[in-house]
């Protein structure tokens, strides 16, 4: 019966374009929401579970604290403690109806929140209206969610955690058993080479300059976009990533006063060109020669 009512509404939404479209956008706005906690929690997650890691080491009991995970506690605000209701998180409308402030002390809340849910949204929609109601549809979408989670996650704290970047990996190897975005070969390669040729640069850099000049997470990002892409669309994502990658620290350095020895993430840049490889493969594979 389960089997049945599912493979009617995928039929419904082959048939109908527009309604697919529209409801992938509904659940792209509410999943963005969604990563809003993510990219708030997982950090702070990750460091509580540093200092219980150093506390075991030293022979000490772990911190008591408030139980915090993805789910738990409720999200509030960060200035006044106010318990977020559900009339005060639906995606884009709550932040415009309540002027960008908390309901509660009138703090003002970031615009980020409302970018992350609209970005979830429109790439969802993008992905169904280039792969249709299709698995590549199903796996552009939760590529989407991945980068952008993990592009504010790396703007904020310049990490990219394992527990996304590897996951994210093997993700698209299982996309690609059956060649959803590249053959199954040219993925385990392409995860392969992307961690390779990031891990060589980083040791020459460090040789000659005493410095490391990234970090193990964007090796770990790259071989994950290799291994949806294949290594053949890797050339094209790290010039592009570079590119702007150094455009935009150029442009820090001259006008927002940015310190030349302070750290740029790299993982932004890494899934901005992670993403344009996802939905502009055909002129990227013709400017850059890629199959």
């Amino acid at each position: 019966m389960g089997v049945a009512f599912a493979g009617d509404w995928i039929a419904t939404f082959q048939q109908s374009m527009a309604l697919a479209i529209g409801t992938a956008l509904v659940l792209g706005l509410m999943v963005g929401s969604f990563l809003n906690v993510v990219i708030y929690r997982i950090p702070r997650m990750l460091e509580a579970s540093w200092q219980d890691q150093a506390a075991e080491l030293r022979g000490e009991a772990p911190l008591e604290r408030e139980r915090f995970n993805l789910i738990a506690p409720r999200s509030r605000c960060p200035s006044c403690g106010h318990a977020i209701r559900v009339s005060e998180n639906i995606p884009l409308l709550s932040w415009a109806v309540q002027r960008a402030r908390c309901k509660a002390c009138g703090t003002r809340i970031s615009a980020r929140y409302p970018i992350v849910e609209l970005a979830g949204g429109l790439l969802s929609a993008a992905a169904v209206w280039q792969f249709g109601v299709s698995a590549a549809a199903l796996g552009a979408i939760i590529l989407s969610f991945f980068l952008i989670a993990l592009a504010f996650i790396d703007l904020d704290t310049q990490l990219l955690p394992d527990g996304m970047t590897l996951p994210l990996l093997w993700i698209g190897l299982v996309f690609n058993l059956d060649a959803t975005f590249a053959p199954i070969d040219a993925a385990v390669i392409g995860a392969m080479v992307g961690y390779l040729s990031l891990w060589s640069i980083y040791w020459v850099f460090r040789l000659a300059t005493g410095k490391e000049g990234m970090g193990f997470g964007d090796f770990k990002l790259l071989a994950a976009l290799g291994a949806w892409f294949g290594w053949q669309a890797l050339p094209a994502i790290i010039l592009l990533a570079s590119a702007v990658g150094a455009t935009v620290g150029i442009a820090m350095i001259l006008f927002a006063r940015h310190k030349r020895g302070t750290p740029i993430p790299f993982g932004p840049y890494l899934a901005g060109a992670g993403l344009l490889a996802l939905y502009f493969r055909a002129p990227l594979a013709t400017m850059f020669g890629i199959s």
